[in-house]
């Protein structure tokens, strides 16, 4: 999937449409110096080859009545792949479940959670995720304010790789 050597210009691609991903194929061209038909050939090549998955609106969740957010940290009584890929698929369909990562260590998954208020969560809490099978235990911690919320990678010259111009 990711074989294809990125050069500088890739790299800019990448890092414009992160920032942008609205931007036309012309002033994404314009920002990383090069005519419009070879950018348009490039990013449908980063889309083919998977570095590029997908193009989406940063929705504000507190602007649509979602104002808690909550980390849930789950352990469950077997990590067998059986039990993982259930747990994984239970996760996948929970609405109030906007994320969720296995985890190496103590706890066997978490979960980046929203909802709109602390009555709906609890119920989400009680009702569908500590009622999940193979569920040992969760312990859960209440976001109270975001310092920084910022996907993607770092394109700034700190992932170890030399600055963008």
């Amino acid at each position: 999937m990711h074989g294809t050597k990125l050069d500088e210009i890739d790299r800019k691609i990448l890092a414009e449409l992160q920032a942008d991903g609205r931007m036309t194929n012309v002033e994404l061209a314009r920002r990383v110096g090069i005519s419009a038909p070879p950018c348009l050939r490039r990013v449908r090549v980063l889309e083919d080859a998977g570095y590029i998955r997908g193009y989406h609106a940063e929705i504000d969740p507190r602007s649509l009545g979602f104002e808690v957010q909550v980390f849930a940290m789950v352990r469950l009584q077997s990590q067998s792949e059986r039990d993982l890929a259930a747990f994984e698929e239970r996760a996948r369909v929970w609405p109030l479940v906007r994320e969720c990562h296995m985890l190496n260590g103590e706890i066997d998954f978490i979960l980046k959670c929203v909802a709109p208020d602390l009555t709906s969560f609890q119920n989400f809490l009680t009702h569908d995720l500590t009622a999940a099978p193979n569920v040992a235990s969760v312990k859960t911690s209440l976001v109270i304010r975001v310092a920084k919320d910022e996907p993607g990678i770092p394109f700034d010259g700190t992932d170890g790789r030399p600055p963008l111009s």
